[in-house]
């Protein structure tokens, strides 16, 4: 016999049926777009980086989602923490950033002038860097050029 399930409604919101397990700790959702977490992703990335490489090594252990809970929920505590000190101390140049993120659909060359105060103010007041993986090195990273060009000649 063919068991019944609720029928899927995209008005109403999803509600996990499952309680998560007692020795998970709560933590609530970051609330935000991806424009907003793709403007804070760099200082994320560098401020968590030593919960964000314990979360990685516990992934690369055991493949199933259950085994880090722990660890992911210091990822995202992480990321509210340092994306709250942004919206403190960075709020006009955050929301300029991710605004722009948003109507150029997320094309990062088209917001580089809302991109250099930004960086400014979260380099100055968190000592934070940002580095772009697989640039050259020695080269200035894109957001340091003065006049960068986006596209490449074809041979």
């Amino acid at each position: 016999m063919a068991s019944h399930r609720e029928a899927y409604q995209p008005d109403k919101d999803y509600v996990e049926p499952n309680p998560m397990p007692p020795s998970v700790p709560h933590v609530d959702e970051l609330g935000t777009t991806s424009a907003p977490l793709k403007t804070a992703s760099f200082a994320i990335g560098d401020y968590c980086r030593e919960v964000n490489e314990d979360f990685m090594l516990c992934k690369n252990q055991n493949r199933d989602p259950a085994h880090c809970l722990k660890e992911g929920r210091k990822v995202t505590r992480c990321a509210q923490e340092i994306i709250g000190k942004i919206r403190e101390s960075c709020l006009a140049e955050f929301d300029a950033h991710w605004k722009c993120l948003e109507n150029n659909n997320q094309h990062l060359q088209a917001c580089r002038k809302q991109e250099k105060p930004f960086n400014e103010c979260v380099f100055t007041n968190f000592g934070l860097k940002k580095s772009i993986p697989g640039a050259p090195e020695g080269e200035p990273q894109v957001f340091e050029k003065k006049n960068p060009i986006f596209s490449r000649v074809q041979k």
